[in-house]
């Protein structure tokens, strides 16, 4: 049996769309829709990505964390390359649905590709008055050596 086609619902007005129980992503003029990965059990972040239609549509498909890398310009399925694969467990969106939280089962040693288990192992110096702002590390020490990953770095 072939599994169904999944698709996403038509943007409509304003209150269909902040009422409808309808997923109708609003992408921005490059189609993107940014997409923030939160552990499922820390709720701490791990990283923020984009996704568009196509990206969005294999990631509710394959229960996996499929972005799209501006950068490379192509579909990035977290994981293929370090094994480190995101299994979704829980999509939210928005009120206006202009962007997505994915909680997600992180695998392997990390979802950072400088080697550590979040992008976002620093914070903001809020108060120490330096100009310009200052950052402090949350996390240095590495989860894995990404020059042993990511071959190409």
């Amino acid at each position: 049996m072939d599994n169904p086609v999944i698709t996403l619902g038509e943007r409509g007005d304003k209150s269909a769309l902040e009422e409808k129980c309808v997923l109708t992503p609003k992408f921005d003029a490059d189609g993107l829709i940014p997409a923030v990965a939160m552990d499922a059990e820390t709720k701490e972040p791990l990283m923020l990505a984009y996704m568009n239609e196509k990206s969005l549509l294999m990631t509710l498909e394959l229960g996996e964390a499929v972005y799209y890398s501006r950068s490379r310009q192509e579909i990035w399925h977290k994981g293929a390359t370090s094994g480190h694969v995101q299994k979704v467990k829980e999509i939210r969106t928005d009120c206006d649905q202009d962007a997505l939280i994915l909680y997600v089962e992180q695998l392997g040693a990390g979802a950072c590709h400088t080697g550590r288990s979040s992008c976002f192992y620093r914070k903001v110096s809020l108060d120490d008055g330096r100009d310009p702002a200052a950052l402090s590390f949350t996390q240095a020490d590495l989860t894995f050596d990404p020059k042993a990953v990511y071959h190409d770095k």
